[in-house]
């Protein structure tokens, strides 16, 4: 290919690849806004929302099949609550908080209902404030529902089952987790549903006589299938009732018969209405309806649960006409019974002994048609959608890891950090006339030491920061770098070598070969970083491995939120459990590729990726000397960042800890710096140059330590308000935002270091050279295996993170084992660095 046309193509592919980029990042996030959450207690409508088979599906899949955000989901867990239990119940209060969507608790008692204790309803409580307060929210408690059922265990002990709902009920409303409790029977019809028969014979003389409600000595449908297991009504805070078409059309097939299912039929008109009426399916009419007597007389709202089943190995009507034809009828009546303000749909497939021990389909979004259907007519009914309460997002998990400190402590630290770094530069010209011997010898044109020292020291102070052990370096690496962390440094760093060796590798094999080796590695760092987040997700079922310490997130108060959400659990890898699914469901398989989940201490990776991907095209028009676009660009995407802070161009994790349109803007200056190092460096060390570089260094440090001396002293800084020292760290500093104060101070540590890394290199390059040099060369390599480090750490049986000596031990081995690893270069083929 002639060199003049292979330009030509570079060139156009690198415009290309920039437009491309600029694109993804002004494209709108997948996530759409969620509308303000409701006042559970408010009156706003009718609630639809489903039961999952929650070992195969979640709320993520639900609601990407539906097209909608629904307001409830329905979970089945044992009581009283074992380990398991507690696992599923956080898994789908996290699942459900980040829709905003209400929990409904369907307890299934696993022993005896004489042998439930107080203590058992006081753990199940802890449980309930638990999950109301880290994630808001709201809970509906069905305790041991469909109570007046044969099929149940729990069921027909009408003395024991009262006694055991009162006692929780009185717990739960002594607690703080504003929970529901749910009166929830089966609807009556077949009662007592012919399996109960020999049963009459088990029950103990008060049940007799309870059961017996029209004392004829026999338990019969005459007798009443809801007032004998009805508590206390102070105890209910809402009336449930099940209510499922098992598609025997007839109203001589009431539940509980030995009918069989002989083929799909739709229902016939009117059942649901008829059912309401409590007139479907009973031999002996019924004095009054359960949605009389319990929601109307009782001033109860209802939630009904509800489904219609279909086997395809039958024929007859087909699936759309048996469930459309059930949910509009449910819906209808919805419509005529106000009280009737809460749905949930059996979403599962299952085997049913009414369908003769078969498996049968309840769900309703399992193919485009149903779900389609479906939508369109909650549509129409006008169903209040989600969310109800305070949405909470794995991407607020991720944000809740940049760590803070609040106040004047923090700000007086940034002060002082500042007054340091000032001093030390202008001590660095005083050393560079003392001792010119211990200059850094400048003599490379790709290679610059100094950066590498710098981002040895930075990636050091990450995997300490990261393992969270006490020792004297992480007492150093929360403080040294005053304002910033090591994030911005690692961004900033990493953009100037990669501006530094561009013209190399331009010179070696052409823009073209560049440009191509750039997005290769670009490729290698992606699927890295989708094997480090399999990686843990696999071993997070190995026995002896506790992943959950980088899978979670345990909020400490310090975040953006505050000490409000102290405890708060995050789960930092959404719906990952679908991925062993087979085929595993487009939007599991979509948010792992796109970053969505992973490993906390791992989340900048993302980052890396897209900005790797920019690269090229960036370095294109650095090259053509138009590094005034490439700024100015980068500005306007900062103050989009800026003037719309809620604007996600990604849906990736990385994205709420370090805002691509934010974060950006540190690597594009790095990238110009370095391209341009040799310039700039001649320019700030001309006498214009230094003079301008002192009186920034000087003037920026004299005003933090003025206005921190007026606060200190108690005078007024004037011409500036009494209160701006304790305004400045809100405004500016805050760590869970790259805010001015933060790029000022940038600048501030990136000059003075390079200084006194300058006049002083060869005693520093003496004392710490060997460790920080090579580790800032391996830089990403480190900063990738370093999750694992964490991990490990996190499994050491019996470890005191308070501990001084064991914290030294922890991060003197982990430092010590990453070097050798980086000397004898393990994996280097395979981990970029």
């Amino acid at each position: 290919m002639p060199a003049r046309l292979k330009r030509a193509i570079g060139g156009m592919l690198s415009a290309i690849g920039l437009a491309v980029a600029v694109m993804l990042i002004a494209a709108p996030a997948a996530q759409a806004a969620a509308d303000d959450p409701a006042d559970v207690s408010a009156d706003d409508g009718l609630w639809w929302g489903a039961e999952l088979d929650w070992g195969a599906d979640g709320p993520d899949g639900y609601a990407d099949r539906l097209g909608e955000t629904p307001a409830m989901y329905s979970i089945r867990l044992s009581y009283p609550l074992d380990e398991r239990a507690r696992q599923d119940w956080m898994r789908a209060a996290t699942s459900a908080s980040a829709q905003g969507a209400v929990l409904v608790l369907s307890m299934e008692p696993r022993t005896i209902l004489g042998d439930l204790t107080r203590d058992d309803a006081i753990a199940f409580n802890e449980m309930l404030e638990r999950i109301n307060r880290d994630y808001d929210t709201h809970q509906l408690v069905r305790f041991a529902p469909e109570m007046n059922g044969s099929w149940e265990e729990w069921g027909q002990q009408p003395r024991e089952f009262v006694r055991a709902f009162e006692t929780v009920a009185d717990v739960v409303h002594d607690g703080a987790s504003d929970a529901e409790m749910v009166w929830a029977p089966s609807y009556g019809a077949g009662y007592p549903f012919e399996r109960a028969d020999g049963r009459l014979e088990e029950l103990t003389a008060t049940d007799r006589r309870l059961l017996d409600t029209d004392g004829d000595g026999l338990l019969t449908e005459a007798d009443d299938p809801y007032g004998p297991y009805f508590p206390d009504p102070d105890a209910v805070d809402r009336v449930g009732l099940t209510m499922f078409y098992f598609g025997k059309g007839e109203a001589g097939a009431a539940a509980g018969r030995d009918v069989p299912l002989q083929g799909n039929e739709a229902p016939e008109p009117g059942e649901v209405a008829e059912r309401f009426a409590e007139r479907w399916g009973y031999t002996v009419p019924q004095p009054a309806s359960f949605y009389d007597r319990f929601a109307v007389d009782e001033d109860r709202p209802l939630l009904l649960d509800t489904g219609a089943l279909y086997d395809f190995a039958l024929t007859g009507d087909s699936e759309l006409a048996v469930k459309q034809g059930w949910w509009r009828q449910v819906l209808a009546e919805a419509a005529s019974h106000p009280r009737l303000n809460a749905i949930t749909w059996l979403e599962t497939v299952r085997t049913e002994a009414e369908a003769g021990a078969k498996e049968v389909d309840w769900r309703v979004t399992a193919s485009s048609e149903l779900a389609g259907a479906l939508r369109t007519d909650l549509d129409a009914a006008g169903v209040r959608w989600g969310p109800i309460t305070q949405v909470i997002t794995p991407q607020e998990g991720s944000a809740s890891t940049v760590q803070v400190r609040q106040g004047n402590d923090e700000m007086n630290w940034i002060t002082g950090s500042a007054a340091v770094l000032a001093i030390a530069f202008l001590l660095s010209g005083v050393i560079g006339r003392l001792r010119p011997a211990w200059r850094y010898p400048d003599d490379s044109a790709t290679r610059d030491l100094r950066i590498d020292m710098v981002r040895g020291f930075v990636i050091i102070v990450v995997v300490v920061t990261h393992i969270e052990v006490l020792s004297p370096y992480s007492l150093a690496s929360l403080n040294v770098i005053g304002a910033i962390t090591g994030a911005e440094l690692f961004v900033l760093l990493s953009g100037i070598v990669l501006g530094m060796v561009f013209p190399a590798a331009v010179r070696r094999g052409g823009e073209w070969a560049a440009a191509v080796g750039a997005w290769a590695r670009a490729r290698k760092q992606y699927l890295v970083a989708l094997a480090v987040i399999l990686i843990v997700f696999i071993l997070s079922f190995v026995p002896f491995i506790d992943a959950t310490p980088v899978t979670t997130f345990t909020d400490r108060g310090t975040g953006a939120d505050g000490e409000a959400t102290t405890g708060r659990v995050y789960d930092l890898y959404p719906n990952a459990d679908r991925l062993l699914d087979y085929p595993p469901p487009w939007y599991a398989v979509r948010q792992f590729l796109l970053l969505e989940m992973g490993p906390w201490p791992f989340n900048i990776m993302g980052l890396f990726v897209v900005l790797s991907l920019a690269y090229p095209a960036i370095m294109w028009l650095i090259k053509r000397r138009m590094w005034w676009l490439v700024l100015a660009l980068s500005w306007g995407l900062y103050a989009v960042h800026v003037f719309v802070p809620g604007f996600a161009p990604l849906p990736s994790q990385f994205n709420a800890v370090f805002p691509l349109l934010a974060w950006q803007v540190l690597f594009t200056h790095g990238l110009v710096i370095g391209y341009y190092r040799r310039q700039i460096i001649a320019t700030l060390t001309s006498r214009p140059g230094k003079i301008l570089v002192g009186l920034f260094v000087v003037a920026y440090a004299g005003f933090l330590v003025y206005l921190w001396a007026g606060d200190r002293y108690g005078f007024t800084p004037t011409p500036f308000p009494a209160d701006l020292y304790a305004m400045l760290y809100d405004s500016g500093y805050q760590r869970i935002d790259l805010n001015w104060g933060r790029l000022i101070d940038l600048p501030l540590v990136l000059v003075s270091s390079y200084a006194v890394l300058t006049v002083a290199w060869k005693p520093i390059d003496r004392i710490m050279g060997w460790l920080w040099i090579p580790l800032g060369q391996a830089s990403l390599y480190v900063f990738i295996v370093h999750v694992f480090f964490v991990l490990a750490v996190a499994n050491i049986p019996g470890l005191d993170r308070q501990s001084f000596w064991q914290g030294t031990l922890i991060h003197t081995a982990v430092i010590a084992i990453i070097l050798l690893m980086v000397k004898r270069k393990f994996l280097f083929s395979v981990i970029p660095r």
